[in-house]
């Protein structure tokens, strides 16, 4: 019998944007699978009421460079860990195909294991919420619109609004480059949740050392 693996995004944080097909899997699940970050996990931590006494299996990567041997182990785990006939579920922030580990996890199980269906649950990405949550429109007719998780002025130039993820790691030098290129710009951290956060004034964004956010801009008309 076939085994069925769910990649579920499970939006930005706050469980009320779990999608119901996000919902309905995790409930259909009979292990719920997600990346260990120091024994916590973010979309398990969102989707914990649904988990509920499900198994839970959270699979290590290694701190820096993940390898492809790496995702290799993790479909190999989620292969034996689901039982025969049965489903799991590998829960994501976010949506699994945005920025996301099971990108590469799909790879090695369509290469190995010819017996494991593959669904994707999209979920509400960190960036459409923070757009929301600050009234930052994302695009409008003729924009040009990119999303990233490393600015350069290169990339500015070709576009009107654009979304940097991951900006705790150069946050000084983006934005004086959104600066440079005539961009206004917006700070999220911690988008949906209770200790959200929208700035826009420069040293306040500068100070801010969350991990959870990020910067839309746009171009000044």
């Amino acid at each position: 019998m076939n085994k069925k693996i769910y990649g579920i995004g499970t939006g930005p944080g706050d469980s009320d944007y779990l999608t119901l097909k996000a919902v309905k899997a995790m409930e259909e699940a009979s292990v719920i699978f997600g990346p260990n970050n120091n024994g916590k996990n973010m979309a398990i931590d969102t989707a914990e009421e649904f988990i509920k006494d499900k198994k839970l299996v959270l699979i290590d990567f290694p701190m820096g460079e993940v390898t492809r041997e790496d995702y290799k182990r993790a479909a190999e785990i989620i292969e034996r860990e689901i039982p025969e006939g049965e489903s799991g579920a590998f829960l994501t922030i976010g949506d699994p195909m945005i920025y996301s580990t099971f990108i590469y996890i799909i790879e090695e199980l369509e290469k190995k294991f010819t017996n494991m269906e593959i669904e994707v649950v999209s979920g509400i990405p960190s960036f459409v919420a923070a757009a929301g949550e600050s009234q930052s429109p994302l695009t409008v007719k003729d924009d040009d619109f990119v999303l990233c998780d490393e600015l350069t002025p290169e990339k500015l130039q070709l576009v009107d609004s654009i979304a940097i993820l991951k900006t705790f790691k150069n946050k000084e030098k983006t934005i004086e480059m959104l600066e440079e290129a005539d961009f206004n710009y917006t700070y999220i951290k911690r988008a949906t949740l209770e200790m959200q956060e929208i700035l826009t004034e420069k040293e306040e964004i500068l100070e801010d050392k969350d991990y959870i956010s990020l910067i839309l801009g746009r171009r000044n008309n």
